[in-house]
């Protein structure tokens, strides 16, 4: 491969019609999710390699994943483990509230460990992606992240890291160190301010490129984006769009960026793609259901409706 490597947990999406408390919902609807294989498909669907490696149950959520992720052209490397496969779900309290609850404490994803990672796959691979949710899922996960990245910074593998910080699986206290300490060993970073905030003082662009990072990106929802790569400032507003659904919009984004660099855009079209695949995600409901194709991209000339 020489395409982007990327591992973690993916889970079966449970999303509940319609809005009101839980309990009074009538119809669901089941998906996939999970950070890393969102941006695995993503960037699949923008015509560049992309491969994923994780552990599921040996259950039909677990077949699920296997198919989705194949039939939109991902390398899926499907380790099939003993516990089950995780399960979000998602629903909407009010409009303006969305709740995703995680069933995945002992689950196969959490179970990887860095024999899972092959050597001879990162050494390949283009670019190595990680996230900051493998590393709070359990021990072993945390240690194949680390394993990986340093094998692909031994092997001269670009590292990209996306913070995703997830409050659900563990504290600011504990998070901020590890965080830390995985984006000072990346070549590049996605992180929103809050989740800069965990990791530095003072400005999130300057802080983050600190530690080592020479492209680093902020995301911030409906404000766009902001980034320092190679020295260079950027800033780039978000598109107007209806939002439907916000969750999945950060992995879009990075798949956007990351497709882009893969095929050696600068970086203006980079973060121009970028935002434009995040604009796609939150129009409809779903993790990875909207991610768009280069079609859809080009289509979108001026602004993304549904």
């Amino acid at each position: 491969m020489s395409g982007l490597l990327t591992f973690g947990e993916t889970m079966g999406l449970v999303t509940a019609d319609g809005i009101g408390a839980l309990d009074r919902v009538r119809g669901f609807r089941l998906g996939i999710g999970g950070a890393e294989s969102n941006v695995a498909l993503g960037v699949a669907r923008l015509g560049l390699p992309a491969t994923w490696i994780g552990r599921v149950g040996r259950d039909a959520t677990g077949d699920l994943i296997e198919r989705r992720l194949r039939a939109d052209g991902v390398e899926a490397v499907v380790i099939r483990d003993p516990s089950f496969t995780g399960l979000m779900v998602k629903h909407r309290r009010t409009g303006a509230l969305l709740h995703v609850d995680y069933h995945r404490a002992g689950s196969a994803g959490s179970r990887l460990m860095p024999a899972d990672i092959p050597v001879g796959a990162v050494r390949a691979a283009a670019i190595v992606h990680v996230t900051g949710i493998t590393p709070a899922l359990s021990d072993s996960a945390r240690a194949a992240v680390f394993q990986a990245v340093e094998t692909a910074r031994a092997a001269g593998v670009p590292v990209s890291v996306d913070v995703n910080f997830r409050a659900k699986l563990w504290s600011p206290y504990d998070a901020g160190p590890v965080l830390r300490d995985l984006v000072s060993r990346a070549d590049l970073v996605f992180a929103g301010p809050g989740e800069a905030a965990l990791i530095v003082d003072g400005p999130p662009l300057q802080g983050l490129a600190a530690l080592g990072p020479t492209e680093v990106i902020v995301k911030d929802g409906a404000r766009g984006c902001t980034a320092l790569i190679d020295g260079e400032r950027h800033t780039v507003p978000a598109r107007d769009v209806v939002v439907v659904d916000p969750v999945g919009a950060g992995d879009a984004f990075a798949a956007g960026y990351l497709a882009d660099r893969l095929s050696g855009a600068a970086p203006a079209a980079r973060l121009a793609t970028a935002i434009a695949a995040g604009a796609f995600a939150v129009t409809v409901p779903g993790d990875c259901e909207s991610l768009p194709t280069r079609e859809d991209l080009i289509a979108a000339t001026t602004d993304v409706t549904r």
